[in-house]
């Protein structure tokens, strides 16, 4: 008498930790794939990890932002571009392991992700409501590819959870048969849809950042071709630096100069798209093309930049020949009117900027609308097609790049980036002075031993600087040539150094009669002070 088997009840479906692993990278390389893609055609900076980022470095305490930009320098950036990415995929791996079994947990996880990329996309003012294309496609595609790739992966687990089964009964050998080729049929179905997501998400991100970035702004650039001013800056004298005892170039390459914005990606804007609109508390509205500018009589001026965040001794500060047009002329077309009290300005990606309406307007000032820099259009990373250039004050208040709007209003109106943020309304900048040989603890040989620097008070200009040995007497170093009281002013001196180690200062005292105090205070809410010191280990 034969005896029927009963099988065993169907274990729950489950996916193995690298199978699910693997749905919640690939899901998140197609969202971010088509993302990427569909910002190439409506706003490069829609893409939703660009945005994301965005929204990061808009949105970070103070505290936080000078920290990085004091430890990191320029590399402030890709560091946050690393940090996001590795965020995003942990969050890609958690929404594979808590979907094992079902994919719901995952799904949701993947969905808040999107919802966020819209988010910071919907807040930006550069960025129109067709922008928003580009993290909805995200928040999709990336939902699809999570949802059929753990239905295949649940098919194939099935698949093989099935020919298990049928391993347990030798006599049911057609079974078996057919278990094993549904599950190779099951492997094959995930491997392939799997491969050819990842091939996709690449492709696409590829044709969106070409897409993105190929508005010829280089090539805009380049075809401005000469720029000849109309009145030049007076010649060099051969000893405005002291480039060979130590100090730094008088004119920083353009390469060189340093670089603190907010621009994630740095915007790419051709000429005959740019222009410049000056409203707001003003008797006409005025618009101008770049044509407009480029054929004006053009000014070539001297002008040192310096950061608000530079610390004590720090490098976030530059020199260079600036050519563009006189501020004051435009503003005196658009007629600005009495009780304005700032101007304040946009970039193109967004960033704000409020300087004194006063300054601005002052022709004894210089501020300048820029279009060249060293001797050839700006840079694109140095506002390409035109920046505003204000001697006196520090950057964030007067050096807004890929300038498109001046408007004019009163400080209880707008709130520019910074000054929502914590720091100062008026920001000249502080009279200061730096040793940049020899740098930190440098050893050196007992004896006679050259310092040599830089010094600034822009728009005021730089009188005297003094170098003291340890708490000895101050002694005053040699100055170079001034060219401008807008720029920086190079200095050496030579010290008797005795054998062991010792602390060198410098201060510098500017043309008003201000010497530079030794107290020092962080670069929040106004600029950093203090004396700039190194240690000198003589044997």
């Amino acid at each position: 008498m034969s005896t029927l088997q009963e099988a065993p009840p169907e274990a729950p479906r489950r996916l193995s930790l690298p199978v699910a692993t693997l749905i919640g990278l690939l899901a998140l390389a197609a969202a971010l794939g088509v993302g990427h893609l569909v910002a190439g055609f409506v706003g490069y900076t829609a893409s939703p990890f660009i945005a994301v980022a965005n929204y990061v470095v808009d949105h970070s305490p103070t505290g936080i932002v000078k920290w990085a930009e004091r430890t990191l320098g320029t590399w402030d950036k890709p560091v946050l571009k690393l940090g996001l990415a590795v965020v995003l995929v942990l969050f890609a791996l958690l929404a594979g392991q808590l979907s094992r079994r079902t994919p719901r947990a995952g799904q949701v996880l993947v969905f808040l992700l999107g919802a966020a990329g819209v988010a910071a996309v919907f807040v930006r003012s550069d960025l129109g409501q067709l922008s928003l294309l580009a993290p909805v496609a995200a928040l999709v595609a990336g939902l699809a590819v999570f949802t059929l790739l753990h239905r295949l992966a649940l098919s194939r687990e099935s698949a093989h959870q099935g020919a298990a089964l049928s391993r347990e009964s030798a006599h049911q050998g057609a079974a078996l048969s057919r278990e094993g080729a549904a599950l190779g049929a099951s492997r094959r179905k995930f491997l392939q849809v799997g491969v050819g997501v990842a091939a996709g998400s690449g492709l696409a991100a590829v044709v969106g950042q070409v897409a993105g970035t190929s508005s010829d702004a280089e090539d805009s650039r380049a075809a401005v071709g000469p720029l000849v001013p109309a009145r030049t800056a007076p010649p060099l004298p051969a000893d405005a630096d002291f480039a060979k005892l130590g100090s730094p170039p008088f004119l920083t390459p353009n390469a060189d100069f340093y670089r603190i914005d907010t621009a994630l990606v740095v915007p790419q804007l051709r000429t005959e798209d740019w222009s410049l609109r000056i409203h707001g508390m003003v008797d006409r509205e005025v618009t101008f093309s770049y044509a407009d500018i480029r054929n004006r009589p053009l000014v070539e001026r001297r002008v040192t930049l310096t950061c608000v965040s530079n610390e004590v001794g720090g490098p976030l500060i530059s020199n260079a020949t600036w050519l563009g047009v006189d501020l004051a002329d435009l503003l005196a077309e658009a007629g600005v009117q009495a009780g304005a009290q700032q101007m304040f300005a946009t970039s193109v990606d967004g960033w704000t900027c409020g300087t004194p309406a006063n300054v601005a307007l002052d022709p004894a000032r210089g501020a300048m609308l820029a279009i060249g820099m060293n001797g050839e259009p700006l840079p694109v990373e140095h506002g390409f097609p035109a920046r505003i250039v204000i001697p006196g004050l520090y950057g964030y208040v007067s050096a807004t790049k890929w300038v498109k709007s001046l408007e004019f209003t009163r400080w209880t109106d707008r709130q520019a980036y910074w000054l929502s943020r914590g720091w100062a309304e008026q920001a000249p900048i502080k009279t200061e002075s730096r040793i940049d040989t020899p740098r930190g603890f440098a050893g050196v040989t007992a004896g006679k031993v050259r310092l040599a620097g830089t010094a600034w008070a822009q728009h005021t200009g730089i009188a005297k600087v003094e170098v003291r040995l340890d708490q000895g007497a101050w002694r005053p170093a040699v100055l170079s040539a001034e060219v401008s009281k807008d720029t920086w002013r190079m200095w050496w001196i030579e010290l008797d150094v005795p054998k062991g180690t010792h602390q060198a200062f410098v201060r510098a005292t500017d043309q008003d009669g201000y010497t530079q105090t030794e107290n020092r205070a962080d670069p929040v809410p106004d600029g950093a002070t203090g004396w700039h010191s190194v240690t000198l280990n003589a044997s």
